[in-house]
């Protein structure tokens, strides 16, 4: 029942809200209704899709006031609004959905609603149909594919750039002490302040963060990635977008750790993960690696494939904003939801 939203940079947001200034020579703008909410190079995005999207991405638990749900929307108007640019891009660059693959988001979404029963009661709830639920996936898959294409793939890092790192940073490489490479998934039983995964999926309950829990374990059985889970559904802002990683921690650290903590971390094998619980909070913890003291090269295993996912990662982050920022500025949009909220001063609008 979440999402995963396109990253934007944050810098432009203001320049987005703040209407073109017109010469007094400049004819009129026709009028417009006020079920438009924006328009992106002539296609109209209306209120209703606003407030359909609004609701599939909220948390159930949530109470906001007047002023947070205008802010919400503000941010899914311009979610949409960058949707629309890139799927306008879709037909020349040939990128299509199979409907198997929108089966199969469908239903992993399915899964983290404990039956069927109750999942149809909170599209109920939310005022939702299955095909509003398919909809949406199918424009984050298709979204996520676009990228992929333009920005993931042309991503390439060279032997000598790896090379330059590495010797640029050696001292990074030179374990003093015997250590543990960790990495983790924080799930909590209240609702988060601050959410940096990519799904903003944030258990709210001690029953939603129990049965979240259990699928993230059964999901890294299944043989996912412990990375992709963790930038997904961790509720830790600060490890969350680098996949749960915590580096190297020496032993000496870890065993000045509580005692549950403590015993998951020594008594856990490479590549394994163990959950420790306590009051209602969980945290999965999983063994990257076990390292001796030592100083690393390149011949060493896993190094030079650290070194390259690192490399490829910080930039693609960096060209996935930049494309994304360069794409909202070629293209012509109106938000006239941006210009009636600094209209009237932030007020809450007429429903």
């Amino acid at each position: 029942m979440h999402r995963c939203r396109f990253v934007v940079v944050a810098a432009l947001t203001a320049a987005w809200l703040v209407p073109a200034c017109r010469t007094a020579s400049s004819p009129a703008p026709a009028a417009v209704s006020a079920d438009t909410w924006a328009v992106v190079d002539g296609r109209t995005i209306s209120r209703e899709r606003v407030e359909k999207e609004f609701r599939r991405v909220r948390e159930g638990t949530q109470t906001l006031s007047d002023q947070q749900a205008l802010l919400a929307k503000l941010s899914v108007l311009e979610d949409l609004i960058v949707e629309e640019i890139l799927f306008a891009r879709a037909v020349p660059l040939k990128i299509e959905l199979p409907e198997s693959e929108l089966d199969a988001a469908y239903a992993e979404a399915q899964k983290k609603i404990p039956n069927q029963e109750a999942f149809q009661q909170e599209l109920t709830r939310r005022n939702l149909t299955a095909a509003d639920m398919r909809d949406g996936l199918r424009r984050e898959l298709l979204g996520r594919k676009i990228l992929e294409r333009e920005v993931a793939s042309k991503i390439t890092v060279t032997d000598q750039e790896v090379m330059d790192f590495f010797n640029a940073n050696r001292s990074q490489f030179n374990i003093p002490e015997e250590a543990y490479h960790l990495a983790q998934i924080i799930v909590t039983p209240v609702r988060e302040p601050q959410i940096a995964n990519r799904t903003g999926d944030d258990a709210a309950t001690p029953q939603a963060a129990a049965a979240k829990v259990a699928m993230l374990m059964e999901r890294l059985k299944a043989g996912a990635p412990f990375a992709d889970l963790a930038r997904d559904y961790s509720e830790d802002p600060q490890t969350a977008p680098r996949g749960g990683d915590l580096g190297l921690v020496p032993v000496s650290r870890i065993k000045q750790a509580p005692p549950l903590l403590r015993q998951a971390t020594l008594g856990t094998k490479v590549g394994a993960a163990r959950v420790v619980s306590e009051n209602g909070a969980h945290t999965i913890v999983y063994v990257v690696s076990h390292e001796q003291a030592g100083q690393r090269d390149l011949a060493t295993p896993g190094i030079r494939e650290q070194i390259t996912q690192g490399l490829r990662a910080g930039r693609e982050e960096v060209v996935r904003a930049a494309y994304l920022a360069a794409a909202r500025t070629d293209a012509e949009v109106v938000n006239y939801l941006a210009r009636r909220v600094v209209e009237n001063q932030g007020k809450s609008l007429a429903p």
